[in-house]
């Protein structure tokens, strides 16, 4: 009774985790190493790609379970961030390659396919849930976006946060004013000016907004209703 209880808590902590788990929480578990070799054996357990990170009841693992896998190796204070933490929220399409993971600066943990950020504090402010994966609040992730991507992949990813009721441009631009003096900060104040930025709901609608820019016309407003319309430019 007492190893099947051990393995129901093993798999309800796994199933949350989007079946990943470590060696660290099978430990805290009651699980012994005999055990964990056992389970490796009889293919209860697979090993993952970092070491003392495992899949459970599957060799291979979603996404999320991969996003999950990385932060597990990387240790509890570890928090999905930047170009992941956006495709985690679905401001920017996914694309494969290393996992961004931010960690405070006392933690020195480097492993392959991970790209560690170091932070000067720990992200406890910043830190939320999303589908049970601990990633940068919205704010924090496009404030990380903002200093690796191009102008124009920012203003797609702050509309499509905008068009996911995940938080507007004026709830962002309060959160700017909050914010420290970070990598992106002041790329992302230029994007949500104001007298130059405005919500659209494709990509030919901001090419034309640059057009109208650079062409001296003046900025229209976007997304009105109009005589019982919804119309692009008015």
């Amino acid at each position: 009774r007492s190893l099947q209880s051990l393995d129901e808590a093993g798999w309800r902590l796994a199933r949350r985790q989007h079946w990943a788990i470590s060696r660290a929480q099978l430990l805290a578990l009651g699980m012994g190493a005999e055990a964990i070799r056992h389970r490796l054996a009889d293919g209860r357990l697979d090993r993952w790609r970092w070491r003392g990170v495992y899949a459970v009841g599957r060799p291979d693992l979603s996404q999320h379970g991969r996003w999950m896998a990385a932060l597990l190796a990387c240790g509890h204070e570890a928090v999905l961030s930047h170009e992941s933490a956006a495709a985690l929220w679905g401001v920017i399409p996914y694309r494969p390659g290393l996992i961004d993971v931010s960690l405070p600066l006392h933690v020195a943990r480097d492993r392959p396919g991970i790209r560690a950020h170091r932070r000067v504090t720990v992200l406890a402010e910043h830190r939320v849930l999303r589908d049970r994966i601990p990633v940068t609040d919205v704010a924090c992730t496009l404030v990380d976006l903002s200093a690796r991507v191009r102008r124009s992949a920012l203003a797609r990813a702050v509309n499509e946060a905008d068009r996911l009721d995940l938080i507007n441009p004026e709830q962002l631009r309060d959160a700017l004013e909050r914010a420290g003096p970070l990598p992106g900060v002041r790329a992302l104040r230029e994007l949500l000016d104001r007298q130059t930025f405005r919500l659209t709901d494709s990509e030919l609608e901001r090419l034309l907004l640059r057009i109208a820019r650079r062409a001296g016309l003046g900025m229209p407003e976007t997304g009105v209703w109009l005589n019982g319309f919804k119309v692009d430019f008015y």
